[in-house]
């Protein structure tokens, strides 16, 4: 097998984990709470913000204020893929996302949601 025929393979074999996370303002307390389907995504999502690009601007403001130190990112739970039976991994992290924000009211003064 040559490289390139290697490299697909190992890559075909990477486990895409999906889940919720939560980036939290240390200095006032502020919660965001997201999800993504593939969670690599939050390199890209910490990015944003780097550049002062982020669509959130309550949270952009405070990122630029506070800087990224200020602010920890935290998988609070992965997806579970059902094994039997029909499952939509969108629909069903959807509803996780939306079991943290019931648990964490991260809107107003509390977050950035």
């Amino acid at each position: 097998m040559d490289h390139k025929k290697e490299l697909k393979e190992l890559y075909k074999e990477i486990k895409i984990e999906a889940g919720v996370f939560t980036m939290t303002n240390q200095q006032n307390g502020k919660v965001f709470v997201g999800s993504f389907n593939n969670l690599k995504r939050l390199n890209g999502f910490q990015f944003s913000l780097k550049t002062n690009t982020h669509t959130n601007k309550k949270l952009q403001a405070d990122y630029n204020t506070f800087g990224k130190d200020a602010f920890d990112i935290e998988v609070v739970e992965y997806l579970k893929k059902k094994e039997e039976g029909y499952f939509d991994p969108k629909k069903e992290l959807e509803k996780l996302e939306q079991k943290w924000l019931d648990k964490l009211q991260p809107f107003g003064e509390r977050g950035y949601n």
